[in-house]
């Protein structure tokens, strides 16, 4: 994956007193899966709306495919395909007007659209569904049929905006695994996300806050900037003895269900210490979950 399909350097975006994007760098290559991971407000989809080549970046440069995202946007709109969190599906158009529009909006050429689409509708199974409209399906297959329009013009890099927010964890999986077949295909991914499960599915990630980078890798090389790894242990009283390890130790400590995660230079013993009862605390390497929440917190340090 050695040939780059985005190419960011130095970005910067401000609105009005507002600097969202500081001067971010980062390299994506040919078939990946590249995530945005960070809190609301950090930058991601300000950083997604540059690289569709819809604004332009006060200072830096964004390279998409080869073309200058403020110079060439003809070129990148005729190249990607852009699914932002409102993506307009039309609800009383059937599935396959639906796709029909975004065909014609996209300058698709009749001769070759029944083609694309009975691939698309088996590809996304929803060829039961082609004449059935937008509105009258569940949240699932809307954005599956939301995906199906943005790839009907068989684009080279996919950009996608938390597209799984708000759907059940079913569809959830059923949507990767379409994503995963687009990868098999050779099809770029850069994706925003607020699932951190989902982020451990991504190649690669970087982490924003506050519009700058503060980590990127890996998921394995993102859970290892955890120093030390995680130790856990069940709570009946998770969020009262989280806060007191946080207090005592000054360690980042979170709580999961019934489980509080703690991470930073401490011992099991300094654990004990902070909570007046006996504890069967284990040690692992954490998640990217894990990874967020402890950037998050040492970043706001």
């Amino acid at each position: 994956m050695s040939e780059k399909s985005v190419t960011v350097r130095n970005l910067t975006m401000s609105f009005k007193e507002v600097q969202a994007v500081k001067g971010i760098s980062f390299e994506v290559s040919r078939g990946e899966v590249f995530g945005l991971v960070g809190p609301d407000g950090a930058g991601k989809t300000t950083t997604m709306r540059i690289l569709a080549a819809i604004l332009t970046p006060d200072s830096g440069e964004a390279r998409i495919l080869g073309f200058n995202s403020a110079a060439d946007r003809e070129k990148i709109h005729d190249r990607i395909a852009y699914m932002s969190q409102r993506f307009g599906l039309y609800q009383d158009l059937t599935v396959e007007e639906n796709m029909e529009f975004y065909a014609d909006m996209y300058g698709v050429k009749r001769s070759e659209l029944k083609a694309s689409m009975d691939k698309l509708l088996d590809w996304s199974s929803l060829a039961p569904f082609r004449k059935r409209p937008a509105g009258k399906l569940s949240g699932g297959m809307k954005q599956k049929l939301g995906l199906a329009c943005a790839l009907i013009h068989t684009p080279e890099l996919l950009l996608l905006d938390e597209p799984t927010n708000g759907v059940d964890p079913v569809s959830r999986k059923e949507f990767w695994n379409l994503l995963y077949k687009l990868v098999d295909e050779g099809l770029t991914i850069i994706m925003t996300t607020a699932y951190l499960d989902e982020a451990e599915r991504c190649h690669r990630l970087v982490f924003m806050d506050k519009g700058k980078i503060t980590a990127r890798g890996t998921p394995q090389e993102i859970v290892s900037l955890i120093p030390g790894g995680v130790l856990k242990f069940n709570s009946d009283n998770p969020f009262e003895e989280s806060n007191k390890i946080a207090e005592s130790t000054k360690a980042v400590s979170t709580v999961f269900g019934s489980q509080v995660h703690v991470m930073g230079s401490i011992t099991e013993e300094d654990i004990q210490r902070s909570i007046s009862r006996p504890l069967q605390i284990t040690r692992t390497k954490g998640s990217v979950e894990d990874a967020f929440v402890y950037l998050s917190e040492t970043n706001h340090a």
